[in-house]
């Protein structure tokens, strides 16, 4: 097996030029193959309320929830690295709620760091607490030059990783080169950052949406899923002997 991924190991793949592979995964079997495959960061996502649990919004999801997934997720990840969210709720209580949700995801969850959507003093108070911290910002709609201070002042405040949403190949490749920590890009991101995060669902077409999709992604579980559940359904109903016992 390869080395452990490390936060030094991410930092040091940017100065080299190589970029970083990251996947959202809430459960221990798709990090077990994720990390298999060789993905560099596993994040845990609190898109796990709406995708996985069918829930209106993400902002719905407790730490203790998170909890449950980031435990499920360490224990399949080997060697990526394995960062956990802390939920909307505590992130946007106040620097105190936030700190309390990451050292718990960290101590008791086993995150080696935590995503934050936040601003750089809640990312310097879990920082000073003992936490490394993956932050999140958006770029819709908004200057580079602003882009580029906000990446600049969230590294400052002891950022290890950047999150850059909705970056676009300008403000994107313009923040990148403006910080020395790696930025990596979920949704809206490109190959002009020091990486991608992508959805482990959307890779692999889990999602009942698959199924009609037109879209093109990396497999189709979705569409493998229901052949396989009208084939299971036919040979119960034919009294023939199901497969795998």
């Amino acid at each position: 097996m390869e080395s452990k991924v490390t936060i030094p190991a991410l930092q040091q793949m940017k100065r080299d030029g190589r970029k970083i592979v990251g996947v959202v995964a809430w459960d221990f079997q798709i990090a077990q193959i994720a990390d298999r495959a060789g993905v560099d960061l596993i994040s845990v996502g609190d898109s796990v309320g709406a995708n996985l649990w069918g829930r209106a919004t993400d902002a719905e999801v407790t730490v203790d929830e998170m909890l449950i997934c980031c435990k499920a997720v360490r224990r399949g990840a080997k060697r990526a690295l394995v960062s956990c969210d802390v939920p909307t709720g505590p992130a946007q209580s106040g620097s105190d709620t936030a700190v309390r949700a990451a050292q718990r995801l960290a101590d008791e969850g086993g995150a080696e760091m935590v995503k934050v959507l936040g601003d750089p003093q809640t990312v310097r108070t879990i920082v000073e607490a003992g936490v490394p911290v993956f932050a999140e910002f958006h770029g819709e709609n908004v200057p580079v030059e602003r882009l580029i201070d906000q990446a600049k002042r969230l590294q400052d405040a002891g950022a290890s990783l950047l999150d850059f949403r909705h970056s676009g190949p300008v403000a994107g490749l313009a923040v990148a080169r403006a910080v020395s920590i790696p930025v990596l890009g979920g949704l809206g991101g490109g190959p002009w950052l020091d990486g991608r995060v992508r959805l482990a669902h959307t890779a692999i077409g889990y999602a009942a949406k698959w199924i009609d999709a037109k879209g093109e992604t990396y497999g189709n579980a979705a569409k493998l899923s229901l052949a396989a559940f009208e084939a299971l359904i036919d040979d119960v109903r034919a009294g023939r002997q199901i497969k795998g016992g």
